[in-house]
């Protein structure tokens, strides 16, 4: 066990009562934002994500989501066990699931399970908490005009933070004009406000050992489901059966084949204010591509 981290496992200890003496602690994969390691100790496997301890409301509102999720009772999601700050850190604590790649019948029974965690109504577009994007704050006020929060709490935030970024000129232009004539990629379609996972890209879902499906790493909200299944098409996509599925189950609007790329556009501007220039051609691509669908 990491010298420097022995002081919060003896924090987690006090915390859950639990007795960690003997506890084993590996590194595994954590993503680009946090560490994580895997807590072994005689009947006990969790998953520990770490950040920073300013960041301990982001792991907040994640526990939140993963909570909400969770009793939705579609689709698999780790339980949580705890989640605070102690000294330097800010850290989740979660069940242990031993993960791996989706067959083709797990993504079928993804399929169906999301579509049916997306037919159960809820009342507003937003959520009862502010959350983040990665490690960027992201803005869930209570709307009734679905066209309206996503101009508003999504895709402005993103161009104001990509301006204070230094990101100006052509994107800052093309992204006004794209905010101001919205409304017509919503000509004759009104979403109806779902619970979303919010950040549901390929490497936030795999199978348990059972090939049942998990999925964890939310940024939830209440929205339109098509941003769900936009951001499953970025970075690789998942297989044929999951698509397939979803729609048996709940079709898509036609008009989902353009909407998906404004849907896209938040999280690639989100990659650009997080990791830099190297998405500023993707954003502006997808803009232009949505001013083109503007009557």
């Amino acid at each position: 066990m990491s010298d420097r981290l022995q002081p919060l496992i003896r924090h987690l200890a006090q915390s859950t009562g639990q007795n960690l003496a003997e506890a084993r602690l590996t590194s595994v994969g954590g993503g680009d934002i946090n560490s994580a390691y895997r807590l072994q100790s005689q009947g006990i496997d969790w998953f520990i994500k770490l950040n920073r301890a300013e960041l301990a409301d982001m792991f907040a509102a994640e526990a939140v989501g993963l909570t909400e999720l969770a009793g939705i009772g579609a689709v698999r999601i780790p339980n949580v066990v705890c989640h605070g700050q102690h000294q330097q850190y800010a850290y989740l604590v979660l069940e242990y699931i031993e993960l791996r790649s989706l067959s083709a019948g797990a993504a079928a029974l993804f399929g169906e399970q999301l579509a049916r965690m997306h037919l159960q109504p809820q009342a507003y577009f937003g959520w009862s908490i502010d959350n983040t994007i990665g490690s960027t704050p992201q803005y869930n006020p209570r709307h009734h005009d679905w066209m309206e929060f996503w101009r508003d709490q999504r895709l402005g935030k993103q161009l104001q933070l990509a301006a204070e970024n230094g990101h100006c000129g052509a994107l800052q232009k093309q992204g006004e004009k794209l905010q101001e004539g919205l409304a017509s990629l919503f000509d004759n379609y009104r979403p109806q406000p779902s619970m979303l996972h919010g950040d549901l890209w390929g490497g936030n879902a795999a199978a348990d050992s059972q090939g049942k499906p998990v999925m964890f790493d939310p940024a939830c909200y209440y929205g339109d489901r098509e941003a769900d299944i936009a951001m499953t098409e970025l970075f690789g996509g998942f297989a044929r059966e999951f698509y397939a599925a979803y729609q048996a189950h709940y079709r898509l609007d036609t008009g989902y084949q353009v909407r998906k790329n404004l849907y896209n556009l938040y999280h690639i501007l989100n990659h650009l204010n997080l990791f830099g220039p190297g998405y500023l051609g993707q954003a502006t691509r997808l803009i232009d591509q949505l001013l083109a669908e503007l009557k």
